[in-house]
């Protein structure tokens, strides 16, 4: 099992760098305490190291670019100092805004691409997935738990209740039907369903 590194302590230390003054939707959590959730799921299930990082590093390049920093910079980062493998597991998991083409994506079609793009993807790339998924839908769970008013939390979300839900539902049947059957798979099910009913 994946303990402490320094691979690892440098990853947070490159997210924190790059998720700065980020935070939660919705919330005054910092935005790091998601890529840590995601590590400690990983690390719970005994991944590997490199999972480990890139689910530390997930979220960066689809997050960060901002002033002063491009796409194409925050990718040779990631590579340079984590590896290319860390690097392509990033990049599976990272929603594209335009296609091959450079045609910008609605909404719908980047989950759509991002799906698809799931079934050529790693075992590597759909661990991060899935762990990352499972921290989004119990964080949810846990908020509305917590709420008198569930439409504040649903209002966080520009697809809504039923939108947010089917999303969950959807990234869970993809992962069975490509043939991806970790039992993390079984956790994304069980929060899909409690969302579901919620």
């Amino acid at each position: 099992m994946t303990g402490y590194s320094d691979r690892i302590n440098h990853a947070f230390a490159f997210a924190a760098k790059h998720h700065d003054q980020q935070v939660r939707k919705g919330t005054r959590l910092p935005y790091l305490t998601h890529p840590a959730n995601v590590a400690i799921i990983l690390t719970r299930y005994g991944c590997a190291e490199e999972v480990v990082v890139a689910g530390i590093l997930h979220d960066v390049v689809e997050d960060c670019v901002r002033e002063g920093m491009t796409r194409p910079m925050l990718e040779e980062r990631i590579g340079r100092k984590f590896g290319e493998d860390v690097l392509g597991t990033v990049l599976a998991v990272t929603q594209r805004r335009v296609d091959d083409d450079g045609l910008e994506f609605s909404a719908d079609e980047r989950k759509a691409d991002y799906l698809a793009r799931l079934a050529q993807a790693s075992d590597a790339a759909r661990w991060v997935c899935a762990a990352d998924k499972v921290h989004n839908a119990n964080a949810i769970l846990s908020d509305l738990r917590r709420t008198s008013f569930p439409e504040t939390v649903w209002g966080r979300f520009s697809a809504g209740r039923d939108g947010t839900v089917q999303w969950y539902r959807r990234v869970a049947d993809t992962l069975r039907a490509i043939g991806f059957t970790a039992p993390i798979v079984d956790e994304l099910d069980a929060a899909a369903r409690e969302l579901e009913s919620a």
